[in-house]
């Protein structure tokens, strides 16, 4: 089944509402004007009734009403929705005064005589709503008649009729202005949505420049057009990043493999004696193992970059790690004639083992580059809502040029001397990326010929 458009569905729900607020504005106005209309009877009945009483209380009794009925008479003569019947109490007392064409009588025993304004709405025989108000009146004798006064409700009737028809002739016209325009505030609403079609129609790996405008959109679709452009800056850099890593892998890689091929082709250009061979079979093995090493690295930073290693995470001492590390550099260090202190402590929430390799690879740097007799510190402080662990150490320092692209992979101050050691221009790259699946940072601070520190920051674990 094919999926409506989003501007149809749109325009379909903002037209079924506004035809349902419109037929609930119809029918709250219908209601209204019924009750407005019924009001205004009762305290049109409710008038008359009072002018009745106070003719009443004029000197009239039973024989004057039939006598000289005419000033009751004129109250409702002149009126033709207005009908009034006086009659006595007793249940066998004639009818003492008639006026209008509407039969009354039988209405009479559907009223309990009582001296409060009763009311009754009933129909006649034509179908006419009628509206009856009934009470008891004393006369100025002191004896009391019962007072039955009806309005014909007709023109109430046509009134609401005419409302009706006319309601009925306006609401299809209504409902389809109110069509028409959703629609037109839906397209002219989604038409910016255009524009990220089309971006993202011009989006590839190998293009990844195009961006969003943002000037004149509403504010909603202006937040959704921000983070495309975030995203697709973070998708770039990740691009590029991705590039530049396979262009230094291919150059950290080729070296050795090249010196591999050459050294086993020129041993097997000839004939050698064995020493010669155990000799570039050794050399080879520790070009192997150091492509091993850069394999083993390369692995461990797939690892740290999954979110799904943040599973394993506790809490985590930082002085037991760090005196676990001293512990297995203990002999590098004594070799140097080093000496390694710790201070202070607190707690994180992470990876032991990952923890332990980011230090690790901070230690060894440490030894490696600190001259012979000195010494090296580690301190672990807490401070606002972050905990660190820092390593210092003297030694030729590293330039100002330099520490910006420290912790990219295959960077190397000194690359002659780098591969000399060993190391495969991973490690504080591997460093940054164990912190930031901690949600935190490593930086660096140094001074030619003074000192070196680098850092490890944490977030601090709630209490």
């Amino acid at each position: 089944m094919k999926a409506s458009s989003l501007s149809m569905r749109l325009g379909l729900t903002v037209s079924m509402m506004g035809a349902g607020l419109v037929l609930l504005l119809a029918t709250l106005a219908y209601l209204a004007l019924t009750h407005e209309l019924e009001k205004l009877a009762r305290k049109g009945l409710e008038s008359k009734m009072e002018q009745i009483q106070h003719s009443l209380s004029q000197g009239l009794d039973a024989s004057a009403i039939r006598a000289r009925p005419h000033a009751l008479m004129d109250l409702v003569i002149g009126h033709d929705n207005f009908y009034l019947t006086i009659v006595g109490t007793a249940p066998d007392d004639s009818v003492l005064l008639s006026a209008g064409a509407k039969p009354q009588e039988p209405l009479l025993t559907d009223f309990t005589p009582r001296e409060t304004l009763g009311y009754l709405n009933w129909a006649d025989s034509n179908g006419n709503q009628v509206l009856s108000a009934s009470s008891l009146m004393r006369l100025a004798s002191g004896e009391r008649v019962r007072v039955l006064l009806s309005l014909d409700r007709r023109d109430d009737q046509a009134l609401l009729s005419a409302y009706l028809r006319a309601t009925v002739i306006a609401l299809p016209m209504l409902l389809i202005l109110i069509g028409m325009g959703a629609w037109w505030l839906v397209q002219r609403g989604l038409a910016p949505l255009k524009q990220f079609s089309g971006v993202a129609a011009k989006v590839t790996t190998q293009d990844l420049t195009h961006r969003l405008s943002v000037d004149n959109l509403p504010k909603e679709l202006g937040e959704l057009a921000h983070g495309f452009n975030v995203m697709l800056d973070r998708l770039d850099a990740g691009v590029q990043q991705l590039s530049q890593f396979s262009d230094d892998l291919a150059h950290e890689l080729r070296a050795p493999l090249t010196n591999l091929m050459g050294k086993a082709q020129v041993t097997l250009s000839r004939q050698r004696p064995p020493e010669a061979y155990k000799a570039v079979l050794e050399s080879n093995t520790e070009e192997l193992e150091r492509l091993a090493r850069i394999v083993s690295d390369m692995l461990f930073l797939a690892q740290v970059s999954h979110p799904a290693a943040r599973a394993s995470f506790v809490a985590v001492s930082l002085m037991e790690e760090a005196n676990r590390v001293m512990d297995l550099f203990a002999l590098s260090a004594e070799d140097k004639q080093l000496t390694l202190t710790l201070s202070g402590d607190a707690q994180v929430h992470g990876d032991r083992l990952m923890i332990q390799r980011a230090l690790s690879n901070l230690l060894s740097n440490a030894i490696r580059h600190s001259p012979a007799g000195s010494h090296i510190s580690l301190l672990v402080e807490a401070y606002g809502n972050h905990v660190s662990l820092s390593v210092s150490n003297p030694g030729p320092g590293i330039e100002a040029q330099h520490l910006p692209h420290l912790f990219e992979r295959f960077y190397r101050v000194d690359s002659s001397r780098a591969r000399t050691e060993g190391g495969t221009g991973l490690g504080l790259a591997i460093v940054r990326s164990i912190m930031t699946l901690h949600q935190g940072q490593a930086d660096v601070r140094s001074l030619p010929g003074g000192f070196t520190l680098f850092r490890l920051v944490f977030p601090q674990v709630a209490a």
